[in-house]
């Protein structure tokens, strides 16, 4: 028989009573009153607060918007069925809020930051980022004056958009709004590999599953993936994730701005977050606005489009900046900029429509599609007279400054003349010169789909196109001379290729693009 050793049992006994805890843990819990379309009512939260995530018996997740006296209205991050009234529901105390880390690039997350690729967990360090933040004040912000390449010739030498810029690009369904988005994206690869990453959040609401594959692989085969992440929340998706899928977005893209990084953030669309808005607050009872939005639609769409910034070169300011998580606390570096491309679609080419009108005003320029100019096979379908940029020239290489400084005049003078093009023989010389460039011009500016150009091309042929350089090309061969006066370019004029790119703008330049183009010009003139 074994020897019972006191000192041993009191031993024992002393040290399980070191470790019990006299605190009792308090969990605030509440019951379903009602539920039904993505939304619930719930009693008992008295201490709930505004934007904080909830627990339901069933493990789904649910987000408190209304805050009444009697009871708060909470959203649903899933199945309505899979709560059922009378259930309990728990607080976490956890204002809405995803982790997000290195491992979200290359990868497809929902818009709690889950991933839905099937390629397991993200890996590495994560840190938490809030859904809603305060956008950066005045004092954190600097002017938008380093370029944001989209490798499309019409944007970049006449719409320019600049790093922590917010540009819209607004039209009907099917003009091309996506691809000028994607084209941006893959534009970014040339900055990636050289080491100087402008990492893209793509952010789609209420689209087909299908439509975001196709997307996925598009930019994989471009070599893209590996600095995009994308954000979905499907047709299918209940419509509180398709409302707060872009603020999801917005987050990971203040991760990279804030610690130091360039990012491009694109909301494809936010005419289907606002419908997904004006449902979620039908359904909690808020009264309805003009065309049955809520009041603060326009609030919606302000405070995340404000958080797009190029943020202060010196790190101490930016170690002060509004509302910083304390998970990054510690990584805040200055000069970081997050750049927005919000898309809306309008109905019947309508930009007076309350959202399109919203939108517009919220931002700092709108690059307009236009159905008549996609018809008639001019791609990408850019309205120059409608579209603008509020930040202009200060968001271009000196180079494309100099030689795109008169097209946005040349093609709205062409525009108007163009009527009269059919009466060719009564025209003066003057006017049948500035219909001929006109047609070259918009012809020189036609681009296919997923083929940016490189910001130095695009010099070269704009530059040709506007100084004459094409007065001999027959318009139908416009195309093929841009293609093989670039190639020529490379192979001859490599050196000068890279001093255009680097922002040089020099007289020897200038001779070589001239003497190269007239050269290329002789084997398509007529």
């Amino acid at each position: 028989m074994a020897q019972v050793r006191p000192d041993e049992v009191s031993a024992i006994l002393r040290e399980q009573l070191s470790n019990f805890k006299f605190e009792s843990e308090l969990e605030e819990v509440g019951t379903v009153l009602q539920v039904g379309d993505g939304v619930a009512r719930i009693y008992g939260l008295t201490n709930a607060e505004a934007g904080e995530l909830l627990e339901f018996e069933s493990g789904l997740i649910g987000l408190v918007l209304n805050l009444e006296e009697d009871n708060v209205g909470a959203v649903l991050f899933g199945e309505s069925s899979k709560v059922s009234e009378g259930s309990s529901v728990k607080r976490s105390g956890r204002i809405a809020s995803l982790q997000v880390g290195k491992g979200v690039f290359g990868r497809v997350l929902d818009a709690l930051g889950n991933p839905i690729d099937g390629k397991g967990p993200i890996e590495g360090d994560t840190y938490e980022m809030p859904l809603e933040r305060k956008a950066p004040g005045v004092l954190f912000r600097q002017p938008v004056e380093q370029p944001l390449q989209t490798g499309i010739k019409s944007i970049d030498s006449m719409v320019p958009i600049g790093r922590g810029q917010r540009e819209l690009i607004i039209g009907d369904r099917q003009t091309g709004k996506t691809a000028v988005a994607v084209d941006a994206i893959i534009n970014q690869k040339e900055f990636y590999d050289k080491g100087e990453p402008v990492h893209c959040i793509y952010v789609a609401v209420g689209q087909k599953a299908s439509t975001v594959a196709g997307l996925v692989s598009t930019l994989e085969k471009a070599g893209a993936m590996a600095y995009t992440t994308i954000v979905t929340a499907n047709a299918s998706d209940p419509a509180p994730m398709q409302y707060y899928a872009p603020f999801a977005g917005a987050a990971i893209g203040e991760f990279i701005r804030d610690t130091g990084g360039h990012a491009l953030i694109i909301y494809d669309d936010l005419s289907k977050q606002a419908v997904a808005y004006r449902e979620v607050s039908l359904l909690l009872r808020r009264p309805p606005g003009r065309e049955a939005y809520p009041g603060d639609i326009f609030y919606v769409h302000s405070r995340l489009l404000e958080r797009a910034a190029k943020i202060n070169d010196n790190d101490d300011i930016a170690q002060n900046m509004n509302d910083l998580p304390d998970s990054i606390k510690g990584m805040v570096k200055g000069g970081g900029s997050l750049t927005a491309l919000p898309i809306i679609e309008t109905q019947s080419g309508d930009v007076s429509a309350y959202i399109p009108t919203n939108v517009i005003s919220i931002t700092d320029g709108q690059i307009f599609l236009e159905k008549n100019l996609f018809d008639s096979g001019i791609r990408p379908a850019i309205n120059v007279g409608i579209s603008v940029s509020r930040v202009g020239g200060s968001a271009q290489i000196k180079p494309m400054k100099k030689v795109a400084g008169t097209l946005k005049l040349d093609l709205a003078q062409f525009r108007e003349l163009e009527a009269f093009a059919k009466f060719g023989s009564d025209l003066d010389p003057v006017t049948k010169l500035t219909i001929e460039r006109g047609q070259k011009n918009q012809e020189m500016l036609k681009q296919g789909q997923y083929s940016p150009m490189r910001v130095e091309e695009q010099v070269a042929v704009i530059f040709a196109s506007t100084k004459g350089v094409l007065d001999p090309v027959p318009v139908d061969k416009v195309q093929a001379f841009s293609a093989e006066f670039v190639d020529v370019l490379w192979k001859k004029s490599e050196d000068t290729m890279k001093e255009i790119a680097s922002g040089k703008w020099t007289d020897e330049a200038q001779a070589t693009l001239k003497s190269v183009g007239t050269e290329v010009a002789k084997n398509y003139s007529i």
